[in-house]
C-alpha cells in the first residue's frame, strides 16, 4: 500500500466553509473513497494550505475511478469554488504531489 501526499490551497475567505464541509462529509462520499481503495486519509490544514495524506494501492487508478463516480463529481463541484487554481504541476500530475522522504512505522 503506497502512502501518497499532495497539497491544495484554499481561497481567501473560504476556510470556514472548507472546514465545515469536512466536518460533515457525505457518507456516500466516504464510501466512494473506500470503494476506490483509499484508506487512512487525513487532511491537515495550516491557514489556507492543505496537505492531504492517504494510502492507496494505485493512486491513478483510484482517482480515475473517482472521476467517474457521480457522488464524487457532485462533491468536487461543491468543493471547487473553495480552492485556488492548481500551480506547479509536473507533467501528468493531477495534484502537486509530495515525495515521502521519511516514514517511521
Amino acid at each position: 500500500m503506497a502512502r501518497v501526499a499532495f497539497q491544495l490551497m484554499i481561497r481567501p475567505g473560504c476556510i470556514e466553509a472548507y472546514d465545515e464541509s469536512h466536518r460533515h462529509v457525505w457518507p456516500e462520499m466516504l464510501q466512494a473513497l473506500k470503494s476506490a481503495g483509499i484508506s487512512n486519509y487525513s487532511i491537515f490544514r495550516r491557514d489556507r494550505l492543505l496537505v492531504l495524506v492517504l494510502e492507496v494501492d494505485n493512486f491513478e487508478r483510484a482517482w480515475g475511478q473517482l472521476g467517474k463516480n457521480p457522488v464524487n463529481l457532485r462533491w468536487q463541484t461543491e468543493m471547487a469554488p473553495l480552492f485556488e487554481p492548481l500551480t506547479g504541476l509536473e507533467a501528468g500530475e493531477r495534484f502537486p504531489m509530495m515525495r515521502e522522504v521519511f516514514f517511521l512505522e
